[in-house]
């Protein structure tokens, strides 16, 4: 099987390079193969290829940024999912908590109408719309606050402003799962793999929910990375709480993001590990 991965420098495509491999050939395109900002060359750059399947994790992940630059975020997020669609290959599509509004009081589950807040939420949102009406076989998987050992975000930006400054003011009132982003390229590779081992994927195709169990704060995930920093390093900064108005943005967070799992339990046998499970096998050093 040959499966076309797109934005394999980006935190979960390169995870998914390497846990792909198992199940075909994997054809690693980076921008300079598939550009999805340039929505009219897509389906002629698929074509040329000539994949069976098509895993698209990559995603205008600049939240803020967004807000001021709709058209690109909407071509990336958007119009670029539903091009890949419409060329007819079975899809695997990611997308996000923050289609969300983040007023639930408990954790969000697949049947739960979006409201997204933002630019963002509302490209991804539309992303998922165009998947779900081209009519092919597909899986979207939601995950939530990603993060990893390479690239940017939370976790390394933290782990370098906690030996740099004296003192860190972190959100304490919005909610969700850390996830790392190598458990969801394995467990992606996995419902893939009991996904294609059915007759009829049409049957099972559709919006899973894929992230860590359990739930914490902004400001809970960066203790929980401090207390392992501070068994090797003796210096770190001061943490301390803020309320979300504290620390102001161009877009608008859910203050919500728990995404309830159970139906990507149910259907394919994967669940991921609580948080803090997951966030200390990140960051075991005898890990390879």
């Amino acid at each position: 099987m040959r499966i076309l991965l797109t934005g394999v420098n980006g935190q979960v495509g390169w995870e998914l390079q390497r846990t792909l491999a198992p199940l075909g050939e994997v054809i690693a395109a980076d921008r300079s193969v598939l550009d999805l900002a340039d929505t009219a060359g897509i389906r002629r750059r698929v074509a040329a290829i000539a994949p069976d399947l098509i895993v698209n994790p990559a995603a205008y992940t600049a939240v803020d940024k967004a807000e001021s630059e709709p058209e690109l975020a909407h071509a990336i997020n958007a119009d670029a999912p539903g091009e890949l669609a419409a060329c007819g290959i079975p899809l695997v599509h990611f997308s996000t908590d923050y289609v969300f509004d983040g007023r639930k009081a408990g954790a969000y589950t697949e049947d739960d109408t979006p409201n997204p807040l933002g630019v963002y939420g509302a490209s991804k949102l539309a992303g998922e719309q165009a998947v779900v009406r081209a009519g092919i076989p597909h899986l979207i998987l939601r995950t939530s606050w990603v993060y990893g050992l390479r690239g940017r975000n939370f976790l390394l930006t933290m782990q370098r402003l906690a030996r740099e400054r004296e003192s860190l003011s972190v959100v304490d009132d919005q909610f969700g799962a850390p996830t790392w982003s190598r458990l969801i390229a394995e467990a992606t590779a996995l419902t893939i793999a009991r996904w294609l081992e059915r007759t009829d994927q049409t049957a099972t195709s559709g919006l899973y929910h894929l992230s860590c169990d359990g739930r914490t704060s902004w400001h809970g995930f960066t203790a929980a990375i401090l207390a392992h920093l501070a068994q090797t390093d003796t210096k770190l900064a001061k943490l301390s709480a803020i309320p979300t108005s504290g620390y102001p943005t161009p877009a608008a967070r859910p203050a919500n993001s728990q995404l309830d799992c159970g139906k990507l339990a149910a259907t394919f046998g994967v669940r991921l590990p609580d948080w803090e499970n997951a966030l200390g096998l990140c960051l075991d050093p005898d890990l390879p």
